[in-house]
């Protein structure tokens, strides 16, 4: 009788320690399917704001880049019209000195008046060098330092303003790209995560899931130091 009581007495304390060993494991079982769930949380929201980040870079580096294009067209309408006043005050001044030279003062005088504001500075600047007496004067008036044109002035700086705006948008896009490459980084998370899941041994469950969470880790601490939109 007593034989039998002590097979039965280890007979429960087995159970017993397969019940709590089930137990235990249940336990940590739970915690990593927690951890599991906020990995795949953090991976969904930061994936929609990588996501919100990127449309919104690229929507930018579209703006720059139709900015630029609009602004380089007005540069070229100032460079045409600079052009086109500089051959007119060629002409101009080209029946003006044939006019002088044939002694017509009365026509020269008319195409002085003729002349446009900005070269009429550049030509009294330039009869001051006493052109037709000294060998060593300017040609002309363009040739002056005084001769100015405010179109031309205008198409260069509108020419450098569509250039920054075209490198604007350029450097929107790489940034665009960077958000891009997180989603990348959170997509590798998610597939790593949902692996871990189908393992029932611990160790590797356990294992990809630290190394989902250093890639989550990393893809945190870019979007905290990316500039935003």
């Amino acid at each position: 009788m007593s034989e039998r009581t002590s097979n039965v007495e280890f007979a429960h304390r087995i159970h017993e320690q397969g019940h709590s060993g089930v137990g235990a494991h249940g336990r940590r079982s739970e915690w990593l399917e927690i951890l599991e769930a906020l990995v795949l949380a953090a991976v969904a929201v930061l994936s929609a704001w990588s996501g919100y980040q990127a449309a919104r870079w690229n929507a930018r580096s579209a703006a720059s880049y139709a900015r630029a294009s609009s602004t380089m067209v007005q540069s070229q309408e100032q460079l045409t019209l600079a052009g086109q006043e500089r051959l007119y005050d060629i002409t101009t001044f080209d029946t003006w000195l044939n006019a002088s030279l044939r002694g017509e003062k009365k026509s020269a005088a008319l195409l002085e008046r003729r002349f446009r504001p900005e070269y009429a500075v550049a030509f009294e600047a330039w009869q001051k060098t006493d052109p037709f007496h000294d060998p060593k004067a300017p040609a002309g008036p363009i040739f002056m330092a005084e001769y100015r044109s405010a179109k031309m002035e205008k198409g260069h700086e509108l020419a450098r303003e569509a250039s920054r705006l075209y490198e604007e948008g350029v450097a929107a896009r790489e940034k665009g790209d960077d958000y891009v490459r997180i989603t990348v980084v959170l997509a590798t998370v998610l597939l790593l995560t949902a692996l871990s899941q189908r393992f029932k041994i611990r160790a590797p469950r356990v294992g990809l899931l630290a190394v989902a969470f250093v890639m989550l880790a990393i893809a945190i601490y870019l979007i905290t130091t990316f500039p935003r939109a």
